[in-house]
């Protein structure tokens, strides 16, 4: 690229995103990052669901509660292994150690006689996958942007994910009966070894180019001490981590709701008109999350800052519910479900990213997996047994639940702007730093 290109892309990105010329590099780079985790992610999804369909509802149901636990255990060992390796190894090796896994599963599913058990044991893995990886991006993103970058790129970045998204389900969809669905796990894993040396170059530009060598400590020798499960005793004795592992309570919450009343208008279709309604969904989802976040959310943290930010979501899936209630449509539902969906993609989930640059580098590493993943997974579990709870048990119809939801949502959006206040009253957190506020 010559010089007169590359100044040209440079002013481009400043004008759209509000990246500076010397955070390019970075941002593109973690860009593509997070585009090959994402596409990766989005190759191994459809061969996890396409298991789904030989089991009966006992087994399934069975899966989707053992892999809460599956994930907490996760979590657990992740924390030793924070508490243990090196900085500077540990982010390339988990996802050296996801790539290995995909491809003990490739020749345990061609090679040995336990094929069905060992597709169970997939489609568990491939789901603490699904949060893990990004958790872990994420992560290392907070670690290499300041608390002011993050508000002006986390944005930019993130609609790397939705690229990925978009990209992702067209290998399997083109090539899954050329190739067949095994071979899919080798590409997955060949693209999930593709980010490593990304990795380490984004180390050297974050002394370089990004000048942030103050944010943390030296990476070279540092280890991130403490206790393996301190992640768990930090999350309960934080109220500003309670607040958002509240936060991603709530919106699981709302998720299973407008989950499980899509499924419920989407059963007088046949499959194939079901599939392609929901694949249309998924389409606009990406293609809105990609670009929202390619050139709005940056701009709507900056103008109304984070309390406003992370409740806008929650206030538009409130009133979409009530007017639910009142007209339980399946095109309401539909919207409402694109509307969640692209709108934590591109506006929520970066917002919330960015609520952990305010914390210390120890508690990203080890409170944040316990939301994102220990969390999460518990309110899918919890919703879930209580939606059912409400309609096979007590009865209540699909209006009544709309109602249900709009409460919830209202909730959500409150917890939404306390955090977004505790955020903005706290400082960037160093290196070193126990706490930027104490519990």
């Amino acid at each position: 690229m010559t010089a007169t290109n590359a100044n040209l892309l440079q002013r481009i990105m400043k004008t759209a995103s509000k990246i500076e010329p010397h955070e390019l590099k970075a941002v593109l780079l973690s860009f593509g990052f997070v585009f090959v985790l994402m596409a990766a992610y989005y190759i191994l999804r459809p061969v996890r669901d396409a298991l789904a369909s030989e089991w009966t509802d006992t087994e399934l149901s069975f899966l989707w509660n053992l892999n809460f636990f599956i994930s907490v255990a996760i979590v657990a060992l992740y924390g030793i292994a924070v508490s243990k390796i090196r900085f500077r190894l540990l982010v390339p090796g988990v996802y050296a150690f996801f790539a290995a896994s995909f491809l003990a599963f490739y020749f345990g599913i061609t090679g040995l006689p336990i094929s069905a058990l060992i597709d169970k044991v997939f489609y568990v893995w491939v789901s603490v996958f699904s949060l893990f990886h990004v958790s872990v991006f994420w992560s290392f993103m907070s670690d290499l942007f300041s608390k002011e970058q993050s508000e002006r790129l986390f944005a930019f970045i993130a609609a790397g994910a939705s690229a990925g998204a978009l990209v992702g389900p067209a290998i399997p969809t083109l090539f899954a009966t050329a190739v067949g669905t095994d071979t899919l796990l080798l590409i997955a894993a060949v693209a999930l070894l593709l980010p490593i040396p990304v990795i380490v170059y984004l180390e050297r530009l974050k002394v370089v180019e990004l000048h942030n060598e103050d944010v943390h400590a030296d990476l070279s020798a540092a280890r991130i001490g403490g206790r393996p499960f301190a992640g768990f005793r930090m999350f309960f004795s934080n109220p500003y981590l309670l607040g958002i592992g509240l936060f991603i309570l709530l919106y699981t919450a709302i998720g299973s709701f407008v989950y499980f009343e899509q499924k419920n208008l989407l059963a007088v279709f046949d499959r194939a008109t079901r599939t392609q309604i929901l694949g249309g969904v998924d389409l606009l989802v990406n293609v809105l999350t990609f670009g929202i976040g390619l050139f709005a959310t940056g701009r709507i943290v900056k103008r109304f800052g984070m309390p406003a930010t992370l409740a806008l979501v929650p206030v538009f899936i409130c009133a979409g519910l009530l007017i639910l209630a009142f007209a339980p449509i399946l095109i309401i539902v539909l919207a409402l479900q694109v509307a969640r969906r692209a709108g934590n993609y591109a506006i929520t989930r970066p917002a919330r990213e960015m609520l952990f640059t305010a914390v210390d580098r120890e508690t990203r590493f080890k409170a944040k997996p316990v939301i994102d993943i220990a969390v999460y997974r518990g309110g899918d579990a919890v919703s879930s047994i209580a939606f059912a709870g409400l309609t096979d048990g007590v009865g209540l119809g699909l209006g009544a639940m709309a109602a249900v939801g709009a409460g919830i949502a209202a909730a959500w959006a409150a917890v939404g702007g306390y955090l977004g206040r505790r955020f903005a009253d706290r400082q960037p957190a160093a290196a070193g730093d126990s706490a930027a506020e104490p519990a």
